[in-house]
């Protein structure tokens, strides 16, 4: 179910947390809602769910407007980080309380618990009690009760936050299986980056109340519109130059770049600064990170820093101390303009 959000503004308190948010969501797609803690994520997502009240702007579900549409009656079920699972009742009695309230026949709910257990892989739990299962199989419960309301679009608020690392990619998994087979357009809420690129068709990156960008995670990652989207995603590198006649230059290199004259700033990302046996650069530190091996470099205006892979630095023979070449791969810079 496609759904348009266009130019939303929330206030909280008297605080604009949300400032003319707008985004586009194909049917059928996974979003995520990225950033830090505090930027506006679930408060996105509850305006969506029909669960905060909006200062202005539009929501839209299939081009039908649902602002001022109680949450029961827009179609979009909210996964909590806290679950809010009914402890009294069984795994069965929770999975089927959505279509008690729509008044499903009892023999069609009792199949679509039996189905939706087998899809989350919890076959057997129906009698269960809450408190006698696990935290990661009541997020299966939590995530088949929500299937169970057949929802148009699926909310998802960091549920797995609780779970240790093995997990959290277990049940990340579990529900791009079930968003690839029921084609349920979903949104996730997280602070977890690897998650959502792992799991996304596009990313919204916010930051106070704002989207930075909102793109694929490869465009993103590769392509980022600003230093903040790029610093998100992990260390960088930036190097000032001039582009004269479409061709980049620094002290550091040289670059062909189909771009308007003027300064630049490349940002180049560590694992496309490429390392040589020889060279005029002394490397003044080498971490080892397992598979990976980061190392700083001294270049002319200050420190580059390069990660490669351990064998191949091992291969180089290079060491603290060692004079380095550099190579940069052309497919690994961005330019920012102005040198800002």
């Amino acid at each position: 179910m496609s759904l348009t959000v266009e130019n939303l503004k929330v206030v909280l308190q008297k605080k604009v947390i949300l400032h003319g948010i707008s985004l586009d969501i194909r049917e059928g797609e996974f979003i995520s809602l990225l950033g830090a803690s505090g930027c506006g994520k679930t408060t996105l997502l509850k305006s969506i769910g029909g669960l905060l009240e909006i200062e202005q702007g539009d929501i839209r579900i299939k081009n039908a407007s649902v602002v001022g549409i109680p949450p029961e009656k827009r179609g979009t079920v909210i996964v909590f980080q806290d679950l809010r699972l009914f402890p009294h009742m069984t795994v069965e009695q929770n999975i089927a309380f959505p279509m008690e309230l729509q008044k499903v026949p009892k023999r069609v709910r009792k199949e679509t618990v039996k189905k939706l257990l087998e899809e989350v892989q919890l076959s057997g739990f129906e009698n269960r009690k809450i408190k006698e299962i696990s935290g990661g199989q009541m997020q299966r419960v939590a995530l088949a009760r929500a299937l169970a309301a057949n929802p148009r679009v699926l909310l998802l608020d960091e549920p797995f936050s609780g779970l240790d690392e093995c997990l959290r990619l277990e049940m990340g998994n579990l529900v791009k299986k079930l968003h690839q087979e029921r084609k349920i357009t979903t949104i996730l809420v997280t602070h977890e980056k690897r998650e959502a690129m792992q799991m996304s068709d596009r990313i919204a990156l916010m930051s106070q109340g704002r989207i930075l960008q909102y793109d694929t995670p490869r465009n993103m990652f590769r392509h980022p519109t600003s230093r903040a989207v790029a610093e998100y995603f992990g260390r960088v590198n930036y190097v000032k130059g001039r582009i004269e006649n479409h061709r980049f230059c620094s002290r550091l290199f040289e670059m062909n770049a189909e771009l308007e004259d003027g300064d630049y700033e490349a940002m180049i990302r560590p694992f496309s600064v490429k390392l040589e046996r020889e060279g005029a650069y002394i490397i003044s530190e080498i971490t080892f990170m397992g598979e990976l091996a980061q190392v700083k470099i001294e270049v002319p205006d200050g420190m580059i820093l390069s990660q490669v892979m351990s064998h191949e630095l091992e291969g180089l023979g290079l060491e603290k101390g060692d004079r380095a070449g550099i190579f940069i791969e052309e497919n690994g810079v961005n330019w920012f303009p102005g040198g800002a």
